[in-house]
């Protein structure tokens, strides 16, 4: 006997209303897929934007997302009208508020429902959880942020993409240090669901060991720091800037020093894809990183094309083997230029250091 028109109607609304989203982070297959088992491209130091020495990227938050960055790693600071992302010191580089920050990403997500995007933030002063979950608030961000039911969350208990879109929760943020599940549960303990291998590195060779967790590698997702410096010093004090010269190499697709070089270290090592890989100027090399993730993912490349801003420049081209430039202020191998350049931001090094700040992280 059939079931009454009524009762079929019935029936297919609360089956539709359990139907996960049917695209996900632009694909319907990555619906059905964990978060832990995504690979996303990610933008290091989001917000340093512009052409000056201690940036990292050349579009802004918005021009980031629209070409597919899905993860935003930010570096917060205390400034006297509130929590500004600073690149290691506010006197070298200022990206503004984060309030107003998070205000341009929740314009973004508001408009783009069916989009997973990850929030890694970096927390060098170790300001406490409290100073972040008002600004959650006042930014609008909190009303999309996935909060899960524990502070540490095994590798097959995320989520899915469909279920964070379908939840509306479709922004998963982690802080590195001074998270407390039980005040602030919407921004996740980092190195506790997930560890990172080492940053500001000068060797091409990327060698994907673990450089910072709290609990075990095996067992959490991890993110990757690809992106190649050069290292400067100046009265006792080590600093980095992005290896501009190199960016054609290191973010390309396959060769020594790439993407693809640096994932194949990981995956020998480990076993299985990074999920998250950190870029500086990640446009230097139009589509190629995203044509990485997607070929990580297993689905199809992306169909627009990422166009390179005025600060993405390199002097090599793709497929060139990745060599790593070190010069120092007292070394002639740099030449004016990069005495210049030393100079430049040595000066705000200074101030960086006079404010102490003993060791400078780009």
């Amino acid at each position: 006997m059939f079931p009454s028109i009524p009762l079929a109607a019935a029936a297919l609304a609360l089956l539709s209303s359990t139907i996960a989203a049917d695209t996900c982070n632009g694909h319907a297959e990555l619906c059905s897929r964990l978060y832990s088992n995504v690979t996303f491209i990610g933008a290091h130091d989001s917000y340093a934007v512009g052409d000056g020495l201690a940036d990292n990227q050349d579009k802004n938050v918005t021009a980031q997302l629209n070409d597919g960055i899905r993860t935003l790693q930010l570096q917060a600071h205390n400034a006297s009208d509130g929590v500004h992302l600073c690149h290691t010191s506010c006197s070298l580089q200022d990206g503004g508020l984060l309030e107003d920050y998070f205000k341009s990403v929740v314009t973004w997500v508001s408009s783009n429902p069916n989009d997973v995007v990850t929030i890694v933030l970096t927390n060098p002063e170790n300001l406490a959880v409290s100073t972040y979950s008002s600004i959650l608030t006042s930014s609008g961000i909190a009303d999309y942020m996935y909060q899960p039911s524990s502070s540490q969350i095994a590798l097959s208990d995320w989520p899915t993409l469909g279920e964070l879109i379908d939840q509306k929760k479709t922004v998963v943020a982690f802080l590195d240090y001074q998270a407390d599940f039980t005040s602030e549960p919407r921004l996740i303990d980092e190195f506790s669901n997930m560890w990172e291998d080492a940053y500001n590195v000068v060797d091409a060779s990327f060698g994907c060991s673990v450089n910072r967790t709290s609990g075990s590698p095996s067992s959490q997702m991890y993110l990757i720091n690809h992106y190649l410096d050069t290292s400067y010093s100046l009265g006792g004090t080590e600093f980095w800037i992005p290896n501009q010269d190199q960016l054609n190499v290191t973010n390309s697709e396959s060769g020594d020093g790439s993407i693809g070089f640096h994932v194949g270290n990981c995956v020998s090592l480990w076993g299985r894809n990074p999920n998250h890989i950190l870029l500086d100027f990640y446009d230097a090399a139009s589509n190629s990183p995203f044509n990485v993730a997607a070929s990580l993912n297993g689905v199809s490349a992306p169909t627009n094309t990422v166009t390179a801003g005025s600060g993405a420049t390199a002097s090599v081209t793709s497929g060139s083997t990745a060599k790593v430039s070190q010069s120092s202020l007292n070394s002639s191998a740099g030449g004016e230029i990069q005495l210049m350049k030393g100079l430049w931001i040595g000066a705000g090094v200074m101030f960086a250091v006079l404010g102490g700040v003993g060791r400078v992280l780009m």
